[in-house]
């Protein structure tokens, strides 16, 4: 009878183990499930956040050219007095304060308007007089994107601007969010493969959100360079020479500066600083002698393409 008693038991045990095993094998299936969920949705979210500001940036500009258009039509036409209808009593003209400046009372002092072309041209970039010496930009070194195209900002902004026509729907792509498996390599390999898929937005999304992630990480500059040129591959030639700016001045060891160098100098010539792209075209073999042909033989290119003296 003893016997028999502990053979029933073993049969039991052993039923019971698989029914276990079962039970675990289906709640790990059961937390996978429920995970890929949880990235797939913070893609999306991350996706509609990318498109939200697109959106803005799409109505602040459509809000400027309005405003634009609405202060020329304003001040260009004026409305002939009419000789039927009654003239509405004079408003009170306010007082003037006396701690404004107002520039009429002296036109000669600092800040006060100008007329065009009577202001004194800015210094042109020039090479230094010793010719082993590397060129320096302005600030003594390769300074802010705005310090460099100052003066183009200035035309661009006192030109009317054309009606920007609203850009077609971004179609939602699989985020980067939701391929991330928290590996800063991982994440830059997946940014990359976006942009040699000419997925520039999506690729600008990765990098940035690397760059934010690991801003420490050896593949920052890459990572720089590569969003710079998800800018230049779409023609945003600003943002994109702020980013090969970057990796020129903070990176200027890495073996990537001597080409954000050059991309630096393509950005610019872009937005129609012709002399300031020759410049830097120049500089490049005479700060990274060592760079690379293609990277040389690309500077003598864009050199004779922007018909640099």
């Amino acid at each position: 009878m003893f016997r028999r008693l502990i053979v029933f038991l073993a049969i039991a045990t052993g039923l019971a183990l698989p029914a276990a095993a079962q039970d675990a094998s289906d709640a790990i299936v059961r937390l996978n499930r429920l995970e890929n969920q949880f990235r797939q949705l913070s893609g999306q979210v991350e996706q509609l956040q990318f498109e939200n500001r697109q959106l803005k940036d799409q109505l602040r500009k459509f809000q400027e050219d309005v405003e634009f258009r609405f202060q020329e039509n304003r001040g260009g036409s004026k409305a002939a007095p009419s000789t039927t209808t009654p003239s509405r009593p004079a408003q009170p003209q306010p007082q003037k304060r006396s701690d404004v400046f107002e520039p009429t009372d002296a036109p000669e002092s600092p800040g006060a308007p100008r007329p065009l072309g009577t202001t004194a041209p800015s210094a042109p970039l020039t090479a230094s007089n010793d010719p082993g010496r590397p060129l320096t930009l302005p600030g003594g070194k390769l300074a802010g994107i705005g310090d460099l195209i100052e003066e183009d900002e200035s035309a661009v902004a006192a030109a009317p601007q054309p009606q920007v026509p609203a850009a077609p729907a971004v179609r939602p792509g699989p985020s980067v969010a939701a391929t991330s498996v928290g590996d800063p390599r991982s994440d830059f390999e997946a940014a990359y493969a976006s942009y040699t898929q000419q997925q520039y937005e999506q690729a600008e999304m990765g990098f940035r959100r690397f760059l934010q992630s690991n801003p420490r990480d050896k593949l920052v500059p890459d990572a720089a360079f590569f969003l710079g040129e998800t800018y230049l591959q779409r023609s945003r030639y600003r943002e994109a020479a702020e980013q090969f700016l970057n990796v020129s001045t903070d990176h200027a060891n890495t073996p990537r500066a001597p080409e954000a160098l050059l991309r630096l100098g393509v950005a610019l010539n872009g937005l129609g600083a012709r002399d300031r792209a020759c410049a830097v075209f120049a500089e490049v073999g005479r700060k990274y002698p060592q760079a690379s042909a293609n990277v040389r033989q690309g500077a003598e290119r864009e050199l004779k393409r922007a018909k640099c003296a």
